[in-house]
């Protein structure tokens, strides 16, 4: 039921883009994600972790560096050692492209809605995400018990 009830949402209050408008790829939003998730990475670091070659991955980086979305940082330890961070527009682009409904769309359809209505909404939503997390957690303990059990 919430199933259906959500695609329905989603068809009214989907956000719509630009066909002209430049996206990123999903390699990109997957290591600007990894970076924003783990904090700065070498080049090494991250060509290992999305097992590419350290070439592939420096070519990627450089196209990045240029597009501004993101910036290297020396490494206070070891001069001659630099990590890759993430700049401001790599994190409004992640938070940019999070958005799969239009917060326009929202807002105006929530002030079509009576106050008791919106808080209702809120909660159950907030209620919905409380038992999805709950479970997540669950199912993240089983595996790791069952993991422990299966290596003794």
């Amino acid at each position: 039921m919430f199933g259906d009830l959500y695609a329905e949402a989603y068809r009214h209050l989907h956000r719509r883009r630009d066909p002209r408008q430049r996206r990123p790829s999903g390699e990109t939003l997957a290591l600007l994600q990894h970076l924003r998730d783990t904090g700065p990475l070498t080049v090494t670091e991250a060509a290992r972790h999305f097992d590419r070659s350290q070439s592939a991955m420096s070519e990627r980086i450089e196209r990045l560096l240029r597009r501004g979305l993101l910036d290297r940082v020396r490494d206070e330890r070891d001069r001659r050692r630099h990590f890759i961070w993430l700049t401001a527009a790599a994190e409004e682009l992640l938070r940019d492209e999070r958005d799969v409904l239009s917060r326009k769309l929202l807002l105006r359809a929530a002030r079509r809605m009576g106050s008791a209505d919106r808080a209702a909404l809120l909660r159950g939503m907030r209620a919905l995400i409380a038992a999805a997390g709950a479970d997540a957690r669950a199912t993240a303990r089983r595996g790791t018990r069952h993991e422990e059990e299966t290596s003794r």
